[in-house]
């Protein structure tokens, strides 16, 4: 559900908040999506249903850990 809700906005830049992603996704993050930021990261990310949600809907994902948001952007 994240991936379609990602790839259907026309926006290149989408902001949500880690609830706002659970909804979408139906589950809750990873603990380690609230405590290292590292894990927003492709690239020291181990394949998740959420990563790929973001990698397949062509968005990097920006996270603000204090804020509790990410940006997915094109």
């Amino acid at each position: 559900a994240l991936y379609k809700y990602l790839q259907d906005r026309f926006a290149n830049r989408v902001l949500l908040t880690f609830g706002e992603i659970e909804d979408r996704m139906g589950t809750a993050l990873p603990d380690a999506a609230r405590s290292d930021a590292a894990w927003w990261s492709v690239a020291t990310t181990a394949t998740s249903e959420q990563s790929d949600a973001w990698t397949l809907a062509e968005r990097a994902a920006t996270v603000n850990m204090l804020g509790q948001r990410v940006l997915f952007e094109r």
